[in-house]
């Protein structure tokens, strides 16, 4: 990598000439501006990300904050931290991944070094510890998730709320009175922000719509196999004919599992949908009508954000709330002649 002493010497300038031009804390003539410009092209000399900061110019770099516990779902998680990165690229920016589970003190950390242009927060939890943090620090902001306490942030997020309203009202539509819900592991209703905001959208659609919905987790972690049956099984046995999964891909294929046991099958029998789901449904046993959960769309705009601030935009603190689509599979029908339990 070239150096700016080599850029001095093929410009035929002094080193400080080249940093007055490369930071614009002096005037420099024209000419010589040009020959700096093309010396730099030539020799693909990138200041470091030190020399920017001493110049105060942006060091192209965006934190991402991802917190990574014991019952971090890998896949799900990796996702995001990929889109982002992709998304960043696109506006020639690097990504910083911090990964300490004590995600406050690294994102403190990279605020008070002046590292980054931005910072970018993944796994939000509904009381999230760097809330207060971002108030403080002057380094913008963008929270992908929305936390309890969201005033004065910029979040990004699918509208989780309304997803769950078009999850219930499809079903309605088709005739369902009775439904179940299979949620996420016990840990993420109190660490992640968007399970909760999900399971309590469903509930209130549900009850505006006169629907009767029962719900259970799919177990201690995301591996809980004989849990989501067991819950599965006792939806099914409390009269549910059909089934919202907001849950992992093996989650669906244990529900799968239980209902296949029971002699009944999909949609006939039970009707599935897949709610935020952040894989391809497409490639389950039965492929499932889904409200697909798309890492790009989100990820993508939180960093089209951090950009725009970073280039001078005032962002005015809000929700940017992006829009659910359905992805129909045939995975619904009317309800079944199957004898139902009542709900106890």
């Amino acid at each position: 990598m070239a150096k700016i002493d080599e850029v001095a010497k093929a410009a035929g300038v002094s080193i400080s000439t080249v940093s007055y031009a490369l930071s614009g804390k002096r005037p420099v003539a024209p000419d010589t501006r040009r020959r700096i410009e093309k010396a730099v092209r030539e020799l693909g000399y990138r200041p470091n990300a030190g020399a920017r900061m001493l110049a105060g110019s942006r060091t192209q770099i965006f934190a991402l904050t991802e917190p990574l516990r014991k019952d971090t779902h890998a896949p799900t998680h990796m996702s995001f931290v990929l889109a982002t990165a992709i998304a960043a690229r696109r506006h020639d920016y690097d990504i910083l991944l911090l990964t300490d589970e004590e995600a406050s003190a690294g994102m403190g950390r990279v605020a008070a070094s002046g590292l980054v242009d931005a910072i970018l927060v993944l796994d939000v939890a509904p009381e999230d510890e760097r809330v207060a943090l971002s108030r403080a620090i002057a380094t913008p902001t963008v929270f992908i998730g929305v936390p309890n306490d969201h005033e004065g942030l910029v979040c990004v997020d699918l509208d989780f709320e309304a997803a769950a309203a078009l999850a219930v009202d499809r079903l309605a539509d088709a005739g369902h009175v009775r439904i179940g819900l299979i949620g996420q592991p016990d840990v993420a209703y109190e660490k992640s922000n968007f399970p909760p905001r999900l399971r309590t959208a469903a509930e209130r659609r549900a009850g505006e719509r006169g629907i009767r919905l029962s719900w259970r987790t799919s177990g201690h972690t995301h591996s809980s196999r004989g849990r989501t049956r067991k819950a599965t099984g006792e939806l099914l046995d409390e009269g549910a004919t059909a089934l919202l999964i907001h849950a992992a891909d093996d989650a669906h294929t244990a529900a799968f599992a239980e209902i296949e046991a029971r002699g009944l099958r999909i949609p006939e029998d039970v009707s599935i949908i897949s709610v935020a789901a952040s894989f391809d449904t497409a490639t389950l046993s039965v492929p499932v009508d889904t409200i697909p959960l798309i890492p790009d769309a989100s990820c993508g705009l939180a960093v089209e954000l951090a950009v725009r601030s970073v280039s001078g935009d005032h962002l005015e603190p809000g929700l940017h709330l992006i829009p659910p689509t359905y992805v129909d599979r045939r995975s619904i029908a009317a309800p079944g002649a199957r004898t139902e339990t009542p709900i106890s």
